[in-house]
């Protein structure tokens, strides 16, 4: 199943598909929590589209959303913080100070509308701190509460999980453009995913402060990290599950500590 399919509730959950009045009439209603995902406009190998961060954010977010029940998923934010990527034609990246007021500007509004929690959640590695960041700051200055569901080596442990639970025994240490994010693309998008494109990159472990200080280019020609042939439709739709799961508990947990 896509997350355009029929069978999906996601168009029940999007923020952007509704009309102001469906809005405000949801926030009289039992709507209390708004869910941003903070995605990239990035290269990924030469197999996935360069929305590849966003189009999971869309995805987890919807997912999410359905499964707190009070919910909307709000439009992901796009691109974010991408300039170890810049080698790679496509990339488009904006400073740090950038993304944070952006984030900013995204709470202050959800918070003058009325949605009493707003959960934000990065999934591109370079908006981790960004979104750590500002989140506190924000959580101050409004009367929303702000939830930053922001745990980089979390988030690869449940993408890893996800793998092993349908079945692919493949560990990427690093997730980028191999076995996991292709298997999510292929889950909610199959049709952009290049499958005569598949090659395998970067393998083993890898410095992340590497990557950072030195962009990708540095790592791997190809744009890759690990082997995206490992990748299936239906682990990608047992990793968005598995992180979808785990953090409606932690959003749940921050929402009843309020």
């Amino acid at each position: 199943m896509t997350a355009d399919s029929p069978d999906s509730d996601a168009s029940a959950v999007r923020f952007s598909e509704r009309t102001w009045t469906e809005i405000e009439a949801a926030l009289e209603g039992q709507t209390r929590t708004a869910v941003v995902a903070v995605g990239s406009v990035e290269q990924h190998g030469p197999h996935l589209p360069v929305a590849t961060d966003a189009l999971i954010g869309d995805a987890l977010a919807e997912r999410i959303a359905e499964k707190l029940g009070d919910a909307l998923a709000a439009p992901t934010i796009r691109p974010g913080c991408s300039g170890h990527h810049m080698e790679f034609p496509g990339t488009i990246t904006i400073p740090p100070e950038t993304l944070m007021d952006l984030i900013r500007s995204y709470c202050r509004s959800l918070d003058e509308h009325g949605f009493e929690h707003v959960v934000l959640v990065p999934t591109h590695g370079g908006n981790f701190a960004p979104v750590n960041t500002v989140a506190p700051e924000l959580g101050r200055e409004l009367d929303a509460n702000v939830v930053a569901v922001a745990d980089l080596r979390e988030l690869m442990e449940l993408q890893n999980e996800g793998l092993r639970e349908a079945g692919v025994e493949y560990e990427e240490p690093v997730v980028h453009a191999g076995a996991v994010e292709t298997a999510v693309v292929l889950a909610v998008a199959e049709e952009l995913v290049r499958t005569d494109e598949l090659e395998v990159g970067r393998e083993g472990e890898i410095s992340t402060a590497r990557l950072l200080s030195e962009g990708f280019a540095a790592i791997t020609e190809n744009g890759v990290l690990g082997d995206p042939r490992e990748g299936t439709a239906e682990a990608g739709a047992a990793i968005l599950e598995r992180i979808a799961d785990a953090y409606v508990e932690r959003i749940e947990s921050e929402r009843e500590a309020v």
